[in-house]
C-alpha cells in the first residue's frame, strides 16, 4: 500500500485552538498539516484527522513522548503515530529557541 494521505501536527504560537489547517496535495499524496497552540489541543485534531482518512500522523517534538502516548490512546492506535526528535547534537540549539 503506497503512502498517499498523512498528518503532521506542530505546534505553533497563535494558532486556531481547533487547529490551522494548511494542505499540500500532489495528486499522488495529500499531505495536511494542522498547528495547534498546545499540545493537548493535538487529540481532537488527530481524531480529526483519523475521521478524513490520514494513514499516519506525525508529530512535532513539542509534543513529546507524553502527548504522544495520549494522543494514540485518544485515537485508539487507528494508524501510526510517530514524533519527531532531535540528536543531542541540537539540544542547546532547541534550548535557545524555546527558553
Amino acid at each position: 500500500m503506497a503512502l498517499t494521505h498523512w498528518g503532521f501536527i506542530y505546534t505553533a504560537a497563535g494558532s486556531d485552538a481547533a487547529g490551522s489547517y494548511t494542505v499540500a496535495d500532489t495528486g499522488s499524496c495529500r499531505t495536511v498539516l494542522v498547528g495547534v497552540e498546545k499540545p493537548e489541543q493535538g487529540v481532537e485534531v488527530a481524531r480529526r484527522l483519523v475521521a478524513e482518512g490520514v494513514q499516519l500522523i506525525e508529530l512535532c517534538g513539542g509534543f513529546g513522548p507524553v502527548w504522544a502516548g495520549r494522543i494514540i490512546e485518544a485515537i485508539d492506535g487507528a494508524v501510526p503515530v510517530g514524533t519527531v526528535g532531535y540528536g543531542p547534537e541540537a539540544v542547546d540549539q532547541v534550548h535557545a529557541i524555546f527558553s
